[in-house]
């Protein structure tokens, strides 16, 4: 029978398969423990466990006189080594981030370095610091003759809304391009006017102002509308 074991070694900051003798006895075994995890031996604590997810202790391998095959030690199990003090071994001072001394800037402190992100935005005038452009968004350029016949998108199923262009351009009641169509039939909003400013003039009710998306320009006769009593 063999006197060579193989076996998973798993510490807080590394985890490997090893092969050794089990004549070896406990106190060689952390000496050689203490290569692979870098946990001093006196900050050794060692369980053997069936697997790395097993909870279950078997044995705790605490007597240092101890042959490692003195505890039943069998291929493929798992040693585990906790390490009883973190501030003293090289693996716990990287993983203990207690002891890190943390850098705080204050905001203050931050505005006045000439080396951070903020300064070279600043610089470069770039993101909120970028200067407003001064240039009018261009309009997309429509093709809506003045006098032409239309029909305007409904939101009513079945209904057309067809009237007139009277008026293509910007206005002083939003921005943009807004066109002034003039309905067939008293379906709109207005005579043509909008806040006090004539735009084209038309009977009451019978104007209205779409954005462009809305109207469609062609061939669109007059219909003639029956309103029923609710709609009087």
């Amino acid at each position: 029978m063999s006197s060579i074991v193989k076996l998973f070694i798993v510490s807080p900051d590394t985890r490997s398969e090893r092969r050794f003798d089990l004549n070896v006895t406990i106190e060689q075994l952390k000496a050689k423990l203490e290569l692979i995890t870098g946990i001093p031996v006196q900050n050794q604590k060692i369980s053997l466990h069936n697997s790395d997810d097993d909870s279950q202790v078997l044995a705790q391998l605490d007597n240092d006189a101890k042959p490692l095959g003195y505890y039943s030690v069998r291929d493929f199990q798992t040693i585990k080594i906790a390490d009883t003090n973190p501030s003293t071994s090289f693996t716990g001072q990287l993983s203990d981030v207690s002891q890190v001394e943390k850098f705080e800037l204050s905001d203050d402190a931050y505005a006045q370095r000439t080396d951070s992100v903020l300064a070279y935005k600043q610089r470069h005038k770039v993101g909120r610091f970028a200067p407003p452009s001064t240039e009018p968004t261009p309009e997309p350029a429509v093709n809506i003759p003045i006098g032409s016949r239309c029909q305007v998108e409904s939101t009513e199923p079945g209904l057309n809304k067809r009237g007139t262009i009277r008026f293509v351009g910007q206005t002083e009641f939003a921005a943009g391009l807004w066109v002034g169509v003039e309905y067939d039939e008293p379906m709109g909003k207005n005579d043509g006017s909008l806040k006090g400013v004539q735009y084209f003039t038309c009977r009451p009710n019978y104007g209205v102002f779409v954005r462009p998306a809305k109207v469609t320009v062609g061939d669109f006769p007059v219909e003639e509308i029956d309103f029923d009593d609710e709609e009087i």
